[in-house]
């Protein structure tokens, strides 16, 4: 299945993990990709690598262009080189995002400040500049934020991320309403607990493991491809009438799952 066929793609923080995943799966598909990293370059090649050889035969390109999101300057030649590259932009897709954990009362400053400017003032840089070049010709676009179960979720001793991810929920939202007759559709896909390097803490300790996948009713962690494959329905025109939701992939973290034995019943 080719859905994105000839769709042009800029993907942030695409050298690894649920980035490195929706760059493949969109290649598959038919897009083109262009893979921005920050850090990295190697890691970014991989991914490129692994983009081109999912094409099999059909015809694509992929390209990587490094820039730290929470940039303004950075975003700006960012978007510059992706629309040399294509010619135009369809999708953004704004997965660039870092998390640190510290007791809230021992956050340093500087640890809140880059927290919120990678997971939100980036998205919104990336997602105005996007805006602005979507206005300029036909056609409309698509944004897609990749959040997490904790727009809704509080994560204790995760006080920056909760914040910045809750404020994506917003910014997702807010921007759909604005732009939602003018052809640009907005949303988030919310993953709960996905095997990747950002989560390599939990996922080489099979204790920590246990205890982690011991909360999902689905009782397993998600791979990295099962979040691209929402991100590229989302991003297609199968989802033409979709905006302004978050699309939870986690498993069913957020049903509650506590309550799957009716301990607050009286039964």
């Amino acid at each position: 299945m080719e859905r994105l066929s000839g769709k042009n793609v800029l993907i942030t923080g695409a050298s690894s993990g649920i980035g490195q995943a929706i760059a493949v799966r969109f290649a598959r598909e038919g897009a083109n990709v262009a893979i921005n990293y920050r850090g990295g370059a190697a890691q970014a090649e991989e991914t490129r690598a692994m983009a081109k050889a999912a094409r099999a035969n059909a015809a694509g390109t992929e390209f990587v262009v490094q820039a730290d999101v929470a940039v303004e300057d950075d975003v700006k030649r960012m978007f510059a080189a992706a629309l040399e590259a294509f010619g135009r932009l369809d999708v953004l897709v704004n997965n660039a995002g870092i998390q640190k954990p510290c007791a809230s009362h021992e956050i340093e400053i500087a640890d809140f400040d880059r927290i919120l400017a990678v997971n939100l003032r980036g998205p919104f840089l990336c997602a105005r500049e996007a805006i602005r070049h979507f206005l300029s010709r036909p056609g409309g676009g698509v944004i897609l934020n990749n959040s997490s179960v904790h727009e809704i979720i509080p994560k204790p001793k995760y006080l920056p991320y909760s914040i910045s991810k809750g404020g994506l929920e917003n910014l997702t939202k807010t921007l759909a309403l604005e732009y939602a007759g003018r052809g640009i559709r907005v949303n988030a896909v919310g993953p709960g607990a996905v095997v990747t390097p950002i989560n390599r803490a939990w996922i080489d300790n099979p204790k920590a493991r246990g205890e982690v996948e011991s909360h999902i009713p689905m009782g397993r962690a998600a791979e990295a491809d099962e979040i691209a494959s929402v991100f590229a329905f989302l991003a297609s025109d199968e989802a033409s009438y979709v905006t302004g939701q978050t699309f939870f992939a986690c498993g069913g973290l957020t049903l509650y799952p506590e309550f799957r034995v009716a301990w607050a019943s009286g039964e």
